[in-house]
Formats: C-alpha cells, structure tokens, sequence
C-alpha cells in the first residue's frame, strides 16, 4: 500500500500539480446511456473512417515546446494489433521526410473525425510509458476550434514520465487555464498506470464534467462559476484526441532518457456513450 508520506512526494514533485478540483467519489455510466461510437481496434490498421493522423505542426513544431515528429502511419510509429493500438515514440531523426522539422524523436498522434459529441460518457482503456520526457494524453478539443483556450479544452489523462503513475485531469478555458495558472485541475496515484490497463473514464453533462479512472474519480468541475463562455464553453461538439508527445516544457523539466527509449502507449478501446434525447441520466 503506498501511504501518506510517498504521495505527497509524487504530488510534489511538479509545480504543475494542482487540486483546485479534486473529485473522490464515483464515476458510472448511465444506466440509460446507449453507445453510439467506438473502435475496439480489431483490425490491422487504423478506420479511416473514425480516425485521422495529425501531422500538421511538424514542419513549425508542436506545442509547448514538445519535441517530436508525428509520422502518419509509419508502422515504427503507429500499429494496430491482435485488438491493440499501439503508439511508439523513438528516438531517431527523419530528416529525409518532406515536413521535418529539425525534431530528433518520433511518434504519432490521431484524432476522431466525424461530428464529433456534446456532452456524454467517455472510456479509453489504456497502458501508459513512463520513462522521462514521455507525454501520453487522452483529451479532446472543440470540432471547430478557433481559439485556445477560449473554446475549451478538456484533458480525460495525461502523465509525464518523470511523475510515474500520477495521473492528470485538467479543463482549460479562457480564464480557467495553465497560462494564467488557474486550470480546473487534479491529479490521481495510479500505482499501475505503466504496467497494466486502466479505464479513463468521462462524465460530460450539460452542467457538469466528471473526469476519474477505474470508476475512481479524480476532477468535478460545475458550471457554476460567472463568466460565460469564459468560463464555460462545454456546449459543442468535441473531438477525442489520442498521442503520445515527447519533452516540451512540462514533462523535459527533469530531462529525456534517451536510453529508455522505444515507449509505447497501448489503448484496447475508445468507447462513446450518450443518454437518448429527453432521457433523464
């Protein structure tokens, strides 16, 4: 059992943590909740039809300062398998690819096509990496984003290597966010996160967000705070976004172990519930 004491480390660790939102009760799927979307991962290579690889920033460089190279498709980077996605992130150079962007490590991000969802109850059942400089996410972004982080931003896990086993939950808006240092944020030990599968679980309503992992939870936000959109633009349609970044200002804050390098971040399945229109939940 880790206690007290070694929590508390790991919590201290960052000067990101932060527990403005702390939520430790329960997380369950309505009952009335029909599943409208997912991908088991039973096939041998990504559903064109559900998925898109991003690779859009390579050429100018990814955001906060992270240092990878997304490849779209290139099995050394992004593989489906015996129902596993599996997203690696190595060190190595691909100066010979038309959008490099001078990056000295790769990996793979993809996102959800389609229309995307408002509101509804989210799982990803995922292992993580842990080594340092390692970024795996599991968020989700407005379909039609105009503006970060005015139009939201909503982050179901994210865990940098340096910090095993601690797992994040964060919303950013505009005048909620890690800018300004005021994101609605918390954090959950999760001993096992980098050596076993764990369930990320969302809880999406018209007046609330519920964020946890194995039906644990680890953020509650409401809206119930003044400032409109400012504070609350969870009432559009969002995508589900799935990679694994490497470095940047946040998880190189204690360096990049080259050494430990490949990292793998494998997800059995992406399931999408919603409660039927005038169904109470």
């Amino acid at each position: 059992m880790i206690g007290a004491a070694i929590l508390a480390a790991a919590l201290a660790q960052s000067s990101f943590t932060v527990s403005n939102s702390a939520y430790a009760g329960p997380v369950h799927r309505p009952a009335n909740a029909r599943l409208v979307w997912g991908d088991e991962f039973g096939g041998l290579r990504l559903d064109s039809r559900k998925w898109q690889f991003d690779t859009g920033r390579n050429r100018q460089g990814w955001f906060n300062g992270e240092q990878q190279y997304y490849s779209a498709g290139r099995p050394q980077n992004f593989r489906i398998a015996k129902g596993l996605l599996t997203i690696e992130a190595r060190h190595e150079t691909l100066s010979s690819a038309p959008d490099w962007g001078g990056q000295h490590y790769t990996s793979a991000k993809i996102i959800s096509k389609g229309p995307g969802w408002t509101y509804g109850f989210y799982e990803v059942r995922a292992k993580l990496p842990c080594a340092r400089g390692t970024w795996p996410a599991i968020w989700m972004l407005p379909v039609k984003m105009a503006k970060w982080p005015d139009d939201g931003e909503i982050d179901i896990m994210e865990q940098v290597g340096a910090e095993p086993n601690l797992i994040y939950a964060s919303l950013h808006t505009g005048l909620f966010n890690h800018v300004k240092k005021t994101q609605r944020s918390a954090q959950k030990l999760v001993p096992t996160s980098c050596t076993a599968f764990h369930i990320y679980q969302l809880d999406w309503r018209p007046g609330s967000i519920t964020i946890g992992v194995d039906g644990q939870g680890i953020l509650r936000v409401l809206d119930d705070q003044p400032g409109g959109k400012g504070a609350w633009p969870f009432n559009v349609p969002f995508e589900i976004i799935l990679n694994l970044a490497i470095g940047g200002d946040w998880a190189a804050a204690k360096g990049i172990d080259d050494a430990a390098m490949p990292q793998r971040m494998q997800v059995d399945y992406v399931r999408v519930w919603q409660v039927p229109p005038g169904g109470r939940e």
